[in-house]
């Protein structure tokens, strides 16, 4: 909604805010106030568009996803690197249904980014090696595969890679 640098310079007001409350020996409206201004550092961290498309993703629901990714404009200057990098990976994640080809583009520009979860990097590299696959090009695959499988440290994606394994005997 607001840029990540409107984010930090309202924090930082309200925390003056704040702590002219206390100066003023109004403890209660400084303790209120700085709850408010960490709201405000969190939603720097953490984008509430890209939150929210995460919570219409856990629905299955791709149109009202990709509708609050189309409410960030210009995703370079409104959000941080690993921002940028969750939005790009749901992008993949939303056309790799329909589009493949620009799926895998997406995929490589969000772990170019980075993501700042290893389960989320493992499903990027297995979309990617799914894609790969399907463009007949195993080695590409096979490498993507071993590092997904390096990156899967809770065993979540085991049966994936497993399966993806057991198809790619038949290319």
């Amino acid at each position: 909604m607001f840029n990540k640098n409107i984010k930090l310079v309202l924090a930082g007001l309200i925390i003056i805010w704040a702590f002219w409350q206390f100066f003023e020996a109004n403890i209660g409206n400084g303790i209120a106030l700085l709850l408010l201004a960490g709201i405000f550092v969190f939603l720097y961290f953490k984008n509430e568009m890209i939150l929210l498309a995460f919570l219409k993703l856990r629905k299955q629901d791709f149109p009202g996803a990709k509708k609050w990714l189309d409410k960030i404009k210009n995703p370079e200057s409104a959000l941080t690197q690993k921002q940028q990098g969750y939005y790009w990976y749901l992008h993949g994640l939303m056309l790799s249904q329909t589009n493949i080809t620009q799926a895998e583009k997406y995929f490589k520009k969000a772990i170019r980014l980075g993501l700042s979860m290893s389960q989320d990097l493992a499903m990027a590299k297995l979309n990617l090696a799914g894609i790969a696959m399907t463009k007949r090009r195993k080695r590409e695959a096979t490498n993507l595969l071993g590092e997904a499988k390096k990156l899967d440290k809770h065993g979540m994606l085991k049966d994936q890679i497993k399966m993806m394994k057991q198809q790619m005997k038949k290319i």
